[in-house]
């Protein structure tokens, strides 16, 4: 999948919700995850869908319901992705930080 896929999956606040409830509690039954929201469970259902076709979650059929599970591995890709800009916004603010400290320090010499 390509990261246009798993960016658009992450732009809806319930597709997060999934991946959250997923990450923090485990693999679960769709059924349980529809619970979880104010919205009709084909709708859920349909969320899922979108994350399923990102590779951001694993589907499995046990019986009549179907079981959801996280899968990190794209989610993995797009922090490597962003990490160059993570290191160039660390850079920016410890350069802020030591021009503020550098100001301070010349405004007690006077």
């Amino acid at each position: 999948m390509t990261a246009d896929h798993v960016f658009t999956a992450l732009a809806s606040p319930a597709r997060r919700e999934l991946l959250r409830l997923l990450l923090e509690e485990g693999g679960q039954p769709a059924g349980r995850l529809a619970e979880r929201f104010d919205m009709s469970r084909p709708s859920v259902s349909e969320h899922l869908k979108v994350l399923r076709d990102a590779g951001l979650v694993s589907e499995t059929r046990k019986g009549r319901e179907r079981h959801y599970r996280l899968e990190p591995a794209p989610l993995m890709e797009i922090r490597d992705w962003l990490s160059p800009y993570e290191r160039f916004w660390r850079e920016k603010l410890a350069n802020l930080t030591k021009l503020l400290d550098e100001m301070e320090d010349h405004g007690q010499d006077s």
